[in-house]
């Protein structure tokens, strides 16, 4: 296991334009670097507004050792508290998502409201005082009907990307979907390798033949400028922003986040395996059914699809060193009805085929770097250009944090 200082001198004798070295993938030290500086320190994409439609749902999730709990309040706010119990400790929700109209743990029925005011307290004197002991808040954000929440004692800075995700994902109106279908898988490979696989397309052709008929694997579709953009893609970003939609390439000057917006291949709309689309009632205010997908990722744990018909949110969780969770949120029209806008075999197969093939993927990934044989190889700059990109920004966030120095805390 390695110690922070060897995390750290690892990081700096690493290759650029290379994959990492055996132990960013396999060590229990580099896991708890990573939790340490990275998963309690960022942003962490945790739901869809549209999770918690109603007052007293929450949805659960654990980053690390730290369970949370986020849920919607009696007011409509959206907020976030450490999921342990100010009376022992004890988890007060275990499952995943629920609703309930105060959060009462299990242990000795201690009391809190939706906002985390501690409402009562069996037995516990004429001196007690409730005011005393609420629930631990974490930084909680909504950002188009995304929600984020945040570990660290003072949070990252959130504004300026709130400010881009209204501009590109706010058309396609999330706070007015609802959850369609949800799926949680459990990859056995470091964290790392999900993003990486997930940031090219290298393999696609070889490796998902249900995505392919839709999704254009061109390396050059999304390119940073104008100049370095393949043909169609510039004219669909154009066709798009004339049509009211911002579609062209941003990024977070850190590049923590981008968008971009591209388009299918020949007439296809969505992610079906005839190209078709999904469901009959657009999301949002969308102005034409080919207006292809808009591609978010925001490290260190998210990437999404927004889709004239759907929207498609992907969650990555890691678990141990070599354990990760991926959730997959697919999102329709609120008011859209299962068996008559739309069919939900129809709306979730290609991705469900698509996520099992990269969990095998990446699981073999996973069994090769165990190997004694491995070593770091070299990335194609012109298909895994944005793994390089992705790897940097790891290394330098880790780096930067294991140099400047930060503890876990709680909000307020």
């Amino acid at each position: 296991m390695l110690s922070h200082a060897e995390v750290l001198s690892a990081l700096l004798r690493r290759r650029p334009g290379y994959s990492l070295p055996r132990a960013f993938y396999v060590d229990p030290g580099v896991y708890a670097a990573d939790l340490e500086q990275i998963f309690f320190k960022d942003w962490i994409f945790a739901c869809a507004s549209a999770e918690l439609p109603k007052s007293g749902a929450y949805i659960t999730l654990e980053i690390g050792e730290a369970p949370v709990i986020v849920v919607r309040g009696a007011d409509g706010q959206i907020r976030a508290f450490h999921n342990s119990c100010r009376h022992r400790g004890s988890r007060i929700c275990s499952a995943a998502k629920g609703s309930a109209p105060k959060l009462v743990c299990p242990y000795h029925q201690w009391t809190y409201e939706l906002d985390g005011r501690l409402l009562y307290a069996r037995d516990m004197g004429a001196d007690f005082d409730p005011s005393a002991f609420p629930l631990k808040p974490v930084h909680c954000r909504s950002a188009a009907g995304l929600v984020f929440i945040s570990l660290a004692e003072v949070a990252p800075p959130f504004d300026a990307f709130a400010h881009m995700a209204a501009r590109y994902v706010g058309p396609h109106g999330l706070e007015n979907t609802k959850v369609a279908h949800q799926s949680t898988i459990v990859e056995k490979a470091n964290w790392k390798l999900v993003l990486e696989n997930n940031r090219e397309c290298y393999h696609c052709s070889g490796s998902h033949p249900s995505l392919c008929r839709t999704f254009p694997d061109n390396p050059r579709l999304v390119g940073s400028s104008a100049s370095d953009s393949a043909p169609e893609g510039r004219m669909h970003i154009e066709k798009c922003e004339a049509a009211g939609l911002p579609s062209a390439y941003v990024i977070d000057p850190a590049e923590q986040w981008r968008f971009v917006r591209i388009p299918f291949l020949g007439k296809a709309v969505s992610y079906t395996m005839d190209g078709k689309a999904a469901v009959s009632k657009r999301i949002g205010k969308i102005p034409m059914e080919d207006a292809g997908t808009c591609l978010f990722f925001h490290y260190p744990n998210t990437w999404n699809h927004f889709l004239a018909d759907q929207a498609l949110l992907f969650r990555v969780l890691p678990i141990s060193p070599m354990e990760t969770q991926v959730t997959t949120t697919w999102l329709v029209h609120q008011d859209a009805r299962e068996g008559e806008d739309y069919d939900l075999n129809r709306l979730t197969e290609v991705w469900l085929h698509t996520n099992d093939e990269d969990r095998r993927i990446v699981e073999e990934n996973q069994r090769g770097i165990l190997s004694p044989a491995y070593e770091p190889g070299p990335y194609s700059e012109l298909q895994e250009s944005g793994v390089v990109q992705f790897v940097d920004w790891y290394a330098q966030s880790l780096q930067r944090g294991l140099t400047g120095g930060t503890r876990l805390a709680v909000a307020g």
